[in-house]
C-alpha cells in the first residue's frame, strides 16, 4: 500500500486503521452533496450539468446531512469526505461545511478549484480542512479544457489553485491518466509534484456511468486507456512501479483454492466506511450503484442501514461458474479494476466478469514479473 495505490487514506492513516480493524464501525463516511458540476468532462461517472432542476430538487439539505453526520458520530466516525460532482457548486457549502465541522469530524474535500471565492479561502483558514484534494486534468490551457469541455476553465482552475496554496491551505493534487491528456502525464505530474510535496496520485482506470447512460458511456470508453499504455505510463512513474513492486505479495496470491469463491464481494468495503449520495442514498462504496445495495436514508435510520442491511449485502453469494472459476480463484484480481460494484456497471450483473479489467491485469502482472523475475 503506497501513495500511488489508496486513494482515501494516507500512511498516517493506516495506524488508525490497525488499531480499529477488528471492530466493525464506521470510522469513516463520503458525502456527494451533488452530482452536479461546472465542468462537463467526458469520462466522469457521476456529472450532471450545474443547472440542472432534477438534480438540484434531490440533493439532501443540510439538516439531512446533519442528521445523518450525527447518527455517524454517535456509531464511531471520526473522519468524512466531502465531494461530488463539484461540492462547491452548492450556496450551503459553508454551512454544510461548518456543521460537519462542529460535530469533531475531521472534515476533506475534494474539489476541481474552480468555482474557489474569497469567502471559501477565509472558511478554510479559519477552520482548516483536514486536506482538499483537486483534480488535475492537464497543465495548458489547450488540454484542459478539450477534458472539461468548457471554455475558460483552465483559468478559473488555475486561479482557485493559486489561491489554495498561496494561503497555506494543505492541498493534494491527483490526475486522471485518459486519451485526452495522456500525452501530457509526465508535465502534469512534474506540476503536481512541485506544488505537493507528500502525496501524488494518477488514476488510469475508468468506469462507466451510474445513471448507464450508453451515450455517456461510450464517451468514457473513448478515454480509456489500452493495457499496454496503463502498464507503459505506470512504469515510466518509478516512484508508482517501485510501490508496486515492492508490494507484490498483496497483489498477487502465490496459493490459490481449487474451487474459486463464491462470495461476490472480498474487499474490504462495508467495513468500516459508506458512502451517502447527493439524493440520501447509502452505498458501501462510492461505485456500488446496484439498486439492491442501496439503502435510502430518507426513509430508514442509518443503524439499520450498517447493522442489517450492509451485512446482507455483503453476504452475497452467486452460483455463476463463469465467475467462480476465473475472478473467484484469480491470483491477480488486486491487479484489475474488477469488483461487485464495476462489474454491475459494465455489465448489468455483479458477477460476471469484465474482459477489458482482464487485460488490464495481466498487462501488469507481466509487467511485474519482467522486473521480478522469480514470480510465479
Amino acid at each position: 500500500m503506497n501513495e500511488s495505490f489508496v486513494s482515501a487514506v494516507d500512511i498516517d492513516d493506516f495506524a488508525l486503521w490497525d488499531k480499529i480493524r477488528d471492530k466493525r464501525f464506521p470510522a469513516s463516511f463520503d458525502i456527494e452533496i451533488t452530482a452536479r458540476c461546472n465542468n462537463a468532462c467526458g469520462h466522469c461517472y457521476i456529472n450532471l450539468p450545474a443547472d440542472d432542476p432534477d438534480a438540484r430538487a434531490k440533493e439532501l439539505t443540510v439538516a439531512e446531512i446533519s442528521r445523518i453526520a450525527d447518527k455517524a458520530v454517535s456509531m464511531g466516525t471520526i473522519w468524512c469526505l466531502i465531494t461530488g460532482g463539484e461540492p462547491l457548486l452548492r450556496p450551503d457549502f459553508a454551512d454544510i461545511y461548518l456543521s460537519l465541522k462542529r460535530k469533531g469530524l475531521l472534515v476533506s474535500v475534494f474539489t476541481n478549484a474552480a468555482c474557489i471565492k474569497p469567502e471559501h479561502i477565509s472558511l478554510f483558514k479559519k477552520y482548516p480542512p483536514r486536506d482538499i484534494e483537486v483534480t488535475v486534468y492537464g497543465v495548458t490551457k489547450e488540454t484542459y479544457e478539450v477534458v472539461t469541455r468548457i471554455p475558460g476553465s483552465f483559468s478559473a482552475f488555475m486561479k482557485g489553485l493559486t489561491a489554495l496554496t498561496d494561503n497555506g491551505i494543505r492541498v493534494r493534487l491527483k490526475a486522471m491518466a485518459i486519451r485526452s491528456n495522456v500525452h501530457e502525464l509526465p508535465q502534469i505530474s512534474d506540476f503536481c509534484r512541485e506544488r505537493t510535496k507528500d502525496y501524488f496520485r494518477f488514476d488510469p482506470m475508468l468506469h462507466l456511468r451510474f445513471d448507464r447512460d450508453e451515450k455517456r458511456n461510450e464517451m468514457i470508453r473513448a478515454e480509456r486507456l489500452a493495457p499496454e499504455e496503463i502498464t507503459a505510463i505506470e512504469k515510466a512513474d518509478p516512484k508508482r512501479f517501485h510501490a508496486l513492486m515492492d508490494n507484490c505479495d498483496k497483489y498477487i496470491f502465490r496459493n490459490i483454492p481449487a474451487r474459486g469463491s463464491d462470495r461476490i464481494f472480498n474487499c474490504g468495503i462495508g467495513q468500516w466506511s459508506f458512502t451517502v449520495g447527493y439524493n440520501g442514498f447509502l452505498r458501501i462504496c462510492p461505485a456500488l450503484w446496484h439498486p439492491d445495495c442501496m439503502y435510502d436514508l430518507r426513509k430508514g435510520p442509518l443503524e439499520e442501514a450498517w447493522e442489517d442491511f450492509i451485512p446482507q449485502v455483503l453476504g452475497k453469494k452467486t452460483q455463476r461458474r463463469e465467475y467462480i472459476e476465473t475472478c473467484g480463484r484469480c491470483p491477480i484480481i488486486n491487479l484489475c479494476l474488477w469488483c461487485p460494484a464495476h462489474a454491475y456497471l459494465e455489465t448489468g450483473k455483479l458477477d460476471l466478469p469484465v474482459e477489458s479489467f482482464c487485460k488490464v491485469a495481466h498487462a501488469r502482472a507481466a509487467a511485474l514479473k519482467e522486473n521480478i523475475p522469480d514470480r510465479p
